[in-house]
């Protein structure tokens, strides 16, 4: 979990470690509604630095309605070289839909 500041960086040392990511390694970001991608790539337009952080650029902050302050979930999948940023909204909403109804029976 991470809360992005008011540059737009988010960071969980854990997270980022596990992708291996180094100090100038070039990352590409891209999103959608509830969600921000952030995978290695040689041409990317961010540079990994020293401190273990993200930072989210502010139209893609904005296009995926990320506000400073907001809680987000950093996932990285151990067979992708990819690191997912979730809003809390995001997970509330996929919570909610896959909520198992009364009786025991899923949605």
């Amino acid at each position: 979990m991470g809360r992005i500041d008011a540059s737009g960086r988010v960071s969980d040392r854990v997270v980022t470690q596990a992708r291996g990511w180094k100090l100038g390694d070039r990352l590409t970001l891209s999103g959608t509604s509830g969600v921000v991608l952030a995978r290695r790539d040689p041409a990317g337009m961010l540079a990994f630095g020293q401190k273990p952080y993200i930072t989210i650029p502010a139209v893609l902050r904005t296009r995926c309605g990320l506000q400073a302050g907001d809680r987000v979930l950093l996932a990285a999948a151990l067979d992708e070289d990819l690191l997912t940023v979730y809003p809390l909204s995001t997970l509330h909403q996929a919570i909610c839909e896959n909520r198992p109804a009364e009786g025991g029976a899923s949605r």
